[in-house]
């Protein structure tokens, strides 16, 4: 009897531990692996890879339309990205799409989204995977290496503070 209530208590507490969907904060400072290369489709229809961006910081960040953090976040992303972009950074945002492609022209038009935005795929998925709720959000340096990686909702000054780390502002 003993032992199946501790069973049921373990199983309970990793229950709790599974995300789906919007997620619990989470923060991973990276041991400064290199990031995964990819080869993703912006919602303009050009084709985009992380060589692009070699040397400058950019912010990479899992995202959807139906995802309340996700939303509440994009405002900060779009005033990082006018403040920091002629300094050496680059925000791109990785779009679920589960709404489909009309959901999220909209939704970056109507939101006035300044930064470039793709469509992810499985093999990018696969290569920043899991990903175990968004948002989910990747820091990655000039060198190509992923700094700190989040999920969950962050504020403004953390992602502020990762940049101005990196870019030694």
């Amino acid at each position: 009897m003993k032992r199946h209530l501790i069973f049921a208590a373990a199983a309970l507490i990793l229950g709790l531990g599974v995300q789906t969907g919007c997620s619990q904060q989470k923060e991973k400072s990276a041991s400064l692996k290199k990031a995964p290369a990819f080869e993703v489709m912006t919602t303009d229809g050009k084709k985009l890879t992380l060589a692009d961006f070699r040397g400058k910081v950019v912010i990479v960040d899992f995202w959807d339309t139906w995802c309340p953090p996700c939303r509440m976040e994009i405002p900060h992303f779009i005033d990082l990205h006018s403040r920091y972009k002629n300094k050496g950074f680059e925000m791109l945002g990785i779009v679920l799409g589960r709404e489909g492609k009309p959901k999220v022209l909209d939704f970056i038009k109507n939101n006035r989204v300044n930064y470039t935005n793709a469509y992810a795929n499985e093999a990018f998925l696969d290569a920043y995977g899991p990903i175990d709720g968004i948002p989910t959000t990747f820091v990655i340096d000039q060198k190509g290496q992923i700094y700190k990686s989040y999920t969950g909702y962050r504020d403004k000054e953390v992602f502020e503070g990762d940049i101005k780390t990196l870019l030694n502002l």
